[in-house]
């Protein structure tokens, strides 16, 4: 009788222990189905209407010449047309993308493997309990289409009247300036003189054969050694300044174009005039003079540091008259030691670094105060120096450009162009996507949106109730992959990274 209670108290104390294992997985599975409902849950991008910033699909390309690594964008519908995919299931190029720094043509014969678009971490019901803030990352319903997910950045908020001057976001007629996170993440190359070409003589750098960009002004001094070709010397006396710029016949122009997207249409896309040079400086002396120079429209606004150690700002209009904007007073940085120099020109601001020294000079918000706006004139960016002077790192970016005409056909969008300001509603949001000639957005809309019980909503908005959450964090970006395996499983852990986005 012991063994048969011992046995019947064994399968009751079992079968307990299966009951409540089963009570905690049934627990547990509910507990993650409301936190994925209600607080956080993982989306991936569909496509690259907001890159460089998140990816869709997309190749990841090193160039064959300079060796640059960027991102290409997979066009499903050019890959179908033109079954550009191997066996193996490998792509062609189509069309061949640009590099973005050495702008050589990559040959539509290479085959690379597609890469997933990036996963992201949304926070839901975020914006249940606070106001959705301006450069937001936002998911929300497709208001066309409510059964689809969009990613876009919030530009424009309730009652606000939202205008796109020169790439630049107008909100209430004053600009409206990036936050520093949002600006670090939209800056993109034109060229970077790290990266050098090995077959310079071939003829695909923008059509032509490759030649250094930096070019000297008439009699400068400035020296380029191919056996050195990521430095550039200066030896002169400490009075004379000797000037070289970027020519832009011989590298990739200031187009506000996109290395992930369509270079067919780059010609129908306007300069961006926002733009930002950095380099170390090494003196050889300890005299000298070592500065950038970047123009908007018909200025010229420069920014050097002189042997005394002042960092100084200048403007220099058309006619040649020099205006000295600011200066600051610093310790001169030892002889034969580099030291980093960045100069930007950014949403009307002048911001000029000096390792970890910074001088900033605010234009002011208004629609002409970076200067008389022209037609679409191109930038020019140069440097100057004198003494003896090596730099090294030399690279050339420029700012997002929010385009306010469609780049196939450079007829202007619907609404928020300029002189065709976009004024919100009650519980309106405005977005647009980084990758602003790839997108489809705000801008563009020409359809009104699906609401509840056969309401609408109008063309070109999104509405509170279509809100989803914010994008706060790339938990799975491409993968790496191994030789022989096609699925990307191993996670390129150095490109996870939070999503950064605005405060008011």
């Amino acid at each position: 009788m012991l063994d048969e209670s011992n046995a019947s108290s064994k399968k009751a104390t079992t079968a307990e222990s299966v009951a409540n294992t089963f009570e905690w997985v049934i627990t547990a599975l509910i507990l993650a189905l409301t936190f994925r409902a209600f607080v956080l849950e993982a989306f991936q991008i569909p496509t690259g209407s907001m890159a460089d910033t998140l990816m869709g699909d997309h190749f990841r390309i090193c160039c064959t010449q300079c060796g640059y690594s960027y991102e290409y964008n997979f066009n499903p519908f050019l890959q179908k047309r033109y079954k550009a995919v191997t066996a193996s299931g490998l792509y062609q190029l189509m069309p061949s993308p640009r590099c973005p720094s050495c702008g050589y043509y990559e040959n539509s014969n290479t085959l690379v493997p597609k890469s997933n678009g990036d996963r992201i971490l949304v926070l839901k019901c975020l914006y249940q309990f606070v106001e959705p803030k301006r450069w937001d990352v936002i998911v929300f319903k497709n208001p066309i289409d409510p059964k689809e997910n969009y990613i876009k950045r919030l530009i424009a908020k309730p009652g606000e009247t939202v205008e796109i001057i020169d790439g630049d976001i107008y909100i209430n007629g004053t600009l409206t300036r990036k936050p520093p996170k949002v600006q670090q993440e939209m800056w993109m190359c034109i060229y970077n003189n790290d990266y050098q070409p090995i077959h310079p003589m071939e003829g695909r750098f923008n059509e032509h054969s490759w030649r250094q960009p930096f070019t000297n002004d008439k009699g400068s001094q400035w020296k380029y050694e191919p056996a050195k070709p990521t430095e550039f010397n200066l030896e002169s006396s400490p009075e004379k300044i000797h000037i070289m710029f970027y020519d832009t016949s011989k590298g990739n122009n200031f187009r506000a174009v996109y290395a992930y997207g369509d270079p067919r249409f780059y010609n129908n896309i306007p300069f961006c005039s926002d733009l930002m040079m950095n380099y170390y400086a090494t003196f050889k002396e300890n005299s000298g003079t070592v500065g950038i120079g970047l123009t908007k429209y018909e200025l010229l606004y420069k920014a050097y540091l002189n042997s005394s150690g002042e960092m100084i700002i200048e403007k220099v209009d058309s006619l040649g008259q020099t205006t000295e904007l600011t200066r600051k007073k610093i310790s001169p940085p030892a002889k034969g030691r580099a030291f980093f120099v960045r100069f930007a020109n950014v949403d009307h601001q002048l911001i000029f670094e000096i390792d970890r020294q910074k001088l900033v000079y605010d234009l002011g918000t208004g629609k002409d105060d970076a200067g008389q706006r022209f037609g679409d004139i191109e930038p020019r960016a140069l440097i100057f120096g004198s003494g003896n002077l090596t730099l090294s790192g030399v690279a050339l970016y420029r700012d997002i450009h929010y385009l306010d005409t469609r780049p196939d056909s450079r007829q202007p969008v619907d609404r928020a162009g300029e002189n065709n300001p976009f004024t919100l509603g009650e519980d309106e949001y405005f977005v647009m996507g980084d990758n602003s000639p790839d997108s489809a957005d705000s801008r563009l809309w020409t359809v009104e949106g699906i609401g509840n019980n056969g309401g609408s909503y109008r063309m070109g908005i999104v509405p509170r109730d279509y809100l989803i959450g914010k994008a706060f964090f790339v938990y799975w970006p491409s993968g790496f992959r191994m030789d022989k395996f096609r699925l990307a499983f191993i996670p390129n852990v150095g490109r996870m990274r939070f999503i950064y986005g605005g405060k008011d």
